[in-house]
């Protein structure tokens, strides 16, 4: 909003309009805009050139009124677990653990959906990458439990016990990207089978990335750094995407750019991905280059040669789902080759390589055949060929969030207008009888 000339809010006391900054950190701990507009007198009530010695009454209950209007509207404030809360909400972990497909859990991190402190909850245990203390516990959950926005799933707060840290989200109702798009019990079909559906989940991803890294209006350099298909939750009806795992990397310690362990390993070599096996046991593996590759499908080359997670690493990521979102193909496949005896691997940046080079008839050929070849080809192309320079190879010439959702919102605007052109038109009957 820009800043406006001054004009009277009272025929008593001329009040001048406050010019703050809509992302200053005190308006962004609202997780809704509406708070000024519910109450005209919250905005001049945070300036402090609105009290004058003639305050009336009246106006001093109307402030009373602002202020409980915007303690209720902001985020509450992260709760620091005790571990026996944890234990006894998830019976001593010995409840099954969570692993419908609403979790966003990926197979490596036990977690538990449970009621704690009367919310319905979804707790991840995870192992420190690098530990911290509870006072540093304390400071960075009071910054990312401060961040609220409609594509992320939040945090709540969190509990340490021994070498895990226990994370604390409320709990969405919905399935992961994964099974919406591979169903194995019916692998033709998905409920993503219309092109708006699948334009509004990369909005919504887009958005929620782009606030991660640019607009917190915290003044951090925030990675997220667990972005995959797994880690999104799709609601319904709408269709809406949420991120999960928002703030893990930072309270794991993932983003601390130190050597870790005793030993004095890097983070690479002892625990690139969420689970357990480290890259030596990795390597001995029969079948480990297969085995590894696996489990990096999101990774970028600069995170798999030197384990540095930078915020174009999330952009990468980002790249290979929208891909998988277009494509209904998983990031990395491999086929057996009877002469050779190899695996041969085929990627999802190389499928789309060569797809946009066919022209469109090979983008027609490549978008997923489920939703029936019903999808503006143009709009199409444009979104395969900015996911593809997400997944450039080179950090530098990646796009950064905030220019790749901006694109995105225009493609979305296009693709509703596709929408509208190609409706059937109500109101008008068709028969066929002769006449």
């Amino acid at each position: 909003m820009g800043a406006n000339t001054s004009e009277p809010t009272s025929s008593r006391t001329p009040r001048t309009r406050s010019t703050q900054s809509p992302r200053t950190p005190a308006s962004h701990l609202s997780p809704s805009p509406s708070t000024s507009e519910s109450n005209p007198t919250s905005a001049a009530y945070t300036n402090t050139s609105s009290y004058t010695k003639d305050t009336s009454w009246e106006t001093s209950l109307s402030c009373q009124s602002s202020l409980s209007s915007l303690r209720e509207s902001l985020s509450e404030n992260p709760h620091i677990y005790d571990i026996t809360e944890i234990r006894t909400a998830t019976n001593n972990f010995l409840a099954k653990r969570y692993s419908s497909t609403s979790s966003s859990a990926v197979s490596a991190a036990a977690c538990w959906r449970c009621n704690l402190r009367g919310r319905d909850t979804v707790v991840f245990q995870r192992k420190f990458r690098r530990k911290i203390q509870t006072y540093q516990l304390k400071e960075r959950l009071s910054v990312i439990c401060r961040n609220n926005h409609m594509s992320i799933i939040k945090l709540l707060g969190a509990s340490i016990s021994g070498d895990h840290i226990y994370l604390v989200y409320e709990f969405i109702q919905g399935s992961n990207l994964v099974e919406c798009l591979r169903n194995p019990r019916n692998p033709s079909y998905t409920v993503l089978s219309t092109w708006i559906s699948r334009m509004q989940i990369a909005t919504d991803l887009a958005h929620g990335l782009d606030y991660v890294h640019n607009n917190t209006g915290l003044n951090l350099s925030i990675v997220h750094n667990h972005i995959k298909s797994s880690s999104i939750i799709v609601t319904e009806p709408s269709f809406n995407a949420k991120i999960c795992h928002f703030g893990t990397a930072q309270l794991r310690g993932e983003t601390d750019d130190i050597e870790t362990l005793e030993t004095g390993s890097s983070i690479r070599e002892t625990e690139i991905e969420e689970g357990n096996a480290s890259f030596r046991e990795l390597k001995r593996y029969d079948s480990g280059d297969r085995h590894f590759e696996g489990l990096r499908d999101y990774m970028s080359p600069e995170f798999r040669s030197s384990g540095s997670v930078t915020q174009k690493s999330d952009v990468f990521a980002f790249g290979i789902v929208i891909l998988e979102l277009l494509s209904g193909e998983e990031p990395l496949k491999y086929r057996y080759d009877k002469e050779t005896g190899d695996f041969l691997r085929t990627s999802v940046i190389d499928t789309a390589t060569a797809a946009t080079a066919e022209g469109r008839e090979g983008l027609r050929q490549w978008v997923d055949r489920r939703m029936n070849d019903s999808f503006p080809v143009e709009v199409a192309e444009k979104l395969i060929r900015l996911a593809l320079d997400c997944v450039h190879v080179d950090p530098d010439k990646r796009p950064d969030m905030g220019r790749v959702a901006g694109k995105i919102s225009k493609l979305y605007l296009e693709s509703r207008i596709w929408l509208d052109n190609v409706k059937v038109p109500t109101g008008i009957s068709v028969s066929l009888a002769p006449r």
